[in-house]
């Protein structure tokens, strides 16, 4: 199966927590932040007044309680609104 996002709508699939810091110290699963960046796994076909931005592979964050989790062959997805991304990560 695979999901097609409608109107404004972009799948994302959230990049893995990290679990040391850059100092090296070892995080456990309770203490990991849950990353805002993501990967773009599908994107909408837009709206008249929207024009999507993002393309298919691109990184990028989002906003922090946004979207609806969505879980589909065991691989976690994220479905957000265009304008709940606010920067593509180069």
């Amino acid at each position: 199966m695979k999901l097609v996002p409608l109107a404004d709508r972009v799948v994302l699939k959230q990049l893995e927590a990290e679990t040391t810091t850059k100092t090296g110290i070892i995080l456990t699963s309770s203490a990991q932040e849950k990353p805002q960046e993501a990967e773009v796994v599908a994107v909408g076909p837009g709206t008249e007044e929207i024009k999507m931005e993002v393309q298919v592979g691109q990184k990028v964050i989002y906003s922090k309680y946004s979207g609806t989790n969505v879980t589909l062959d065991d691989q976690e997805y994220i479905v957000v609104r265009h304008n709940d991304i606010l920067a593509i990560v180069e």
